[in-house]
């Protein structure tokens, strides 16, 4: 029998995080299993891709339920069905409400383009320029009922160059992100974090100590 964590990714567009998640999951030694990918968004690119790669796809639109918790109760039905055990957001567009939150607490995470608790939200890139700082990044985070909130889990960091566009910062940042998350993945399945008031330690650490992403990779 498996010892993997039955893991579900929920997406809303491309999915480019899912698929980092997906290929890392494909490793004998990864301690996830990736047993379906969702999407609140019929048109997503990204659930094409998961077809394709033979994964189990689910399509729950958001638009058909007439409020945030009906929604959430047939995600939680299709959650159930394949017996998940953790949840990653890949670019997931929709807030959850603080119960389904809590129902997961420890158990679903995310991963968001800024080092957080800086510029959460939308437009960070932008926004991460016109303020003139020097290093961005990535946040892999436990999710909270707040919007970009919770116990972080990994961060990456990458310069901020005087050229830099939001769409050429945004590139260097999404490069980071496809190396964090599944490594904080591993993490999160293979048991190797503590949680506790809302602080996040390692207990297992891998990897160079000189890195810019830590824990180390």
């Amino acid at each position: 029998m498996s010892t993997k964590k039955r893991t579900a990714i929920l997406i809303s567009g491309r999915g480019s995080n899912m698929q980092s998640l997906v290929e890392a999951a494909r490793a004998a030694d990864y301690p996830a299993e990736i047993v379906l990918v969702a999407s609140n968004r019929p048109e997503a690119p990204g659930i094409g891709w998961a077809e394709k790669q033979g994964l189990v796809t689910a399509i729950i639109d958001h638009k058909q339920y007439p409020s945030r918790e009906a929604f959430e109760a047939q995600l939680q039905t299709a959650l159930d069905a394949h017996g998940v055990e953790l949840i990653a957001l890949a670019g997931f567009m929709r807030l959850m409400t603080p119960a389904f939150v809590e129902r997961w607490r420890d158990r679903m995470v995310n991963i968001h383009p800024s080092l957080l608790p800086s510029f959460k939200g939308l437009r960070t890139h932008e926004r991460a320029l016109e303020a003139g700082v020097k290093i961005a990044g990535c946040t892999v985070h436990f999710v909270r009922a707040e919007m970009d909130d919770g116990p972080i889990i990994a961060q990456a960091a990458v310069p901020v160059l005087p050229s830099d566009s939001p769409d050429t910062l945004a590139a260097r940042v999404l490069a980071a992100e496809h190396r964090v998350y599944p490594a904080a993945l591993r993490l999160v399945a293979a048991g190797g974090i503590r949680s506790a008031d809302q602080k996040v330690t390692i207990i297992q650490h891998s990897g160079e100590t000189d890195s810019l992403f830590s824990p180390a990779i």
